[in-house]
């Protein structure tokens, strides 16, 4: 049985191959230099490539030294498929897998591959959504704010799937505002009615009070509390190695509002800091880039008045604006989602007629508009700029690039096995064998390969590397790759759909048909599991009709 230790990885035999190579290059020659294919075209001769070009710069005049083919051939390391061909040609340096065998293996044990790694586990991080601070109802909140929060809302979900301990700030008190993130599948906390504990808020009057950069007035007009020079502080602190602030930071108004947002803050902080097992917790303030300079005197202010290792771990995501195209006028996160709603439910209409009484159409209606909605503002990298198309009368529920075009893929294969099911009721199909007894030689198709090589095996890799925080790297901001599960499972979609429409899976019922069947089904089965686990870490619920 396959097992974490005994699972095949690409970036293990990428690290294989290249260090065969780098053993027999030249002084100085180093680095990277085979990559993993994964076109249709070229996968049909090979599987992984050292191209010509980088093969001249590691070794004179190109020229692979004997025996390399060899070793290549042979090579037989943890993580490492079984190797079939090693050639030299036009190309470069190609190498073919033994593709029955790393069926056999990876579709044995579906659930090591489709499962999100643990890389996670241990690491305590305190999200904060900068838009909800103060949120004062619906109408407040922006499209580039919505889009703030479902970032936050994806991290949160893509870092607890590989076993962080993940705090969200703040507490929602406006139950029309938690409501309609509710819609959108964002479960947030929420506090009715309640505040920090007013001490809490004192204490951190009292430490500003002892601080030389603050100036307190003698009356609190319009909320402020002091007045708070940053720029001397911010001088020293870049002394002792602080990176990445605005050079024009300057003088802070604090209001009370910000100190309640600190207060909070600073609570959710020590829990987190006592749930985390080395007591560290990573702080990140997911912010739109209207808001990112105000952010940064708000990291500032915690660092005067906090103990150091509560406030020293802070970065930064900023996310890029949110446009429409073509508006005429400004449309509300209200509006906008009403806009898909009618989208999705008038699609539906056109393909099933109207089902408005049917509780079931009704909930597949509202994941089908939450996965327009979440796939259209998360599949652009999160730094940049998101432009919205309002003007289109419809999308369809089976338009590439979208949201309902992945769940519509999603519930395919739920009534695949659903019709399986029931054929085996019939008596039509004999019950599923072990995945031991399948026969992997029968998966030969192009379409077949594609899946598993472009989807299953990486799978946990473009989680893991996907949802990397470079929390201990030099600077304020930091990157994360939230758009690449969105563009994973478009992918996956188009490539699994292409397959679908070309292959029959479930065949005549006759007795020497049924091998290839189940060998198929199976590769099914690990195709629905990586859905399901992509979906989960977007907290979207797979469909079983559409």
């Amino acid at each position: 049985m396959e097992t974490v230790d005994t699972r095949l990885s690409v970036s293990e035999t990428l690290e294989a191959l290249n260090a065969l190579l780098r053993g027999k290059a030249r002084d100085g020659a180093r680095g990277s230099v085979w990559f993993k294919e994964s076109s249709t075209r070229n996968l049909r001769s090979r599987d992984f490539l050292a191209p010509r070009a980088a093969l001249r710069a590691m070794f004179a005049d190109g020229q692979v030294p004997n025996g390399i083919v060899e070793s290549v051939c042979s090579l037989k390391c943890p993580g490492v498929p079984p190797i079939q061909s090693c050639q030299k040609d036009l190309a470069g340096l190609t190498v073919q897998l033994k593709r029955a065998d790393a069926f056999e293996r990876i579709l044995k044990a579906i659930h090591v591959y489709a499962k999100p790694p643990q890389t996670a586990h241990g690491h305590s991080i305190l999200l904060n959504c900068v838009p909800l601070h103060g949120c004062k109802g619906l109408s407040s909140l922006s499209l580039s704010h919505l889009r703030t929060i479902l970032v936050t809302d994806h991290l949160a979900g893509f870092l607890r799937a590989q076993g962080a301990d993940v705090h969200l700030v703040p507490a929602l008190a406006d139950t029309d505002v938690h409501q309609f993130l509710r819609q959108l599948r964002v479960e947030w906390p929420s506090v009715l009615g309640t505040s920090p504990n007013p001490e809490d808020v004192l204490a951190i009057k009292e430490a500003l009070r002892q601080c030389p950069h603050a100036t307190f007035a003698q009356t609190n007009q319009g909320g402020v509390v002091c007045k708070l020079h940053l720029k001397g502080f911010l001088e020293k602190k870049q002394e002792e190695g602080l990176e990445g602030y605005d050079s024009n930071l300057d003088v802070f108004l604090v209001t009370e509002e910000k100190l309640h947002h600190l207060a909070e803050l600073q609570n959710v902080a020590l829990k987190c800091t006592v749930a985390a097992p080395e007591g560290y917790c990573s702080v990140v303030h997911v912010v739109s880039n209207e808001e990112a300079f105000q952010q940064q005197k708000v990291d500032l202010l915690w660092r005067l008045v906090a103990p150091q290792a509560l406030a020293a771990s802070q970065k930064h995501l900023v996310c890029g604006p949110v446009k429409i195209t073509h508006a005429a006028s400004p449309m509300s996160v209200l509006q906008y989602f009403q806009l898909r709603h009618s989208q999705m439910y008038e699609a539906s209409v056109l393909k099933y007629g109207d089902l408005s009484q049917d509780e079931t159409w009704t909930e597949t209606v509202s994941v089908l508009t939450s996965a327009a909605i979440r796939f259209e503002i998360l599949s652009t990298a999160h730094q940049n700029q998101v432009l919205l198309d309002v003007e289109e009368t419809s999308i369809s529920t089976k338009g590439t690039k979208s949201g309902a075009f992945v769940m519509y893929n999603c519930a395919r294969l739920a009534t695949l096995f659903e019709t399986y099911q029931r054929a085996v009721e019939q008596g039509l199909y004999p019950a599923f064998p072990l995945p031991s007894e399948l026969n992997y030689f029968s998966l030969r198709e192009e379409g077949e390969w594609l899946l598993l090589f472009n989807s299953i095996l990486p799978f946990q890799e473009v989680l893991s590397q996907g949802m990397q925080l470079p929390i201990t790297s030099g600077g304020l901001r930091i990157p994360a790759s939230t758009e690449a599960i969105c563009k994973f499972l478009i992918q996956l979609s188009m490539d699994f759909s292409s397959y679908y429409n070309r292959v029959h899976i479930l065949g005549e019922p006759r007795p020497h048909l049924f091998s290839q069947m189940f060998a198929r089904l199976q590769l099914m089965r690990a195709v629905q599991e990586v859905f399901h686990s992509a979906l989960a870490t977007l907290h979207l619920p797979p469909l079983s009709q559409i």
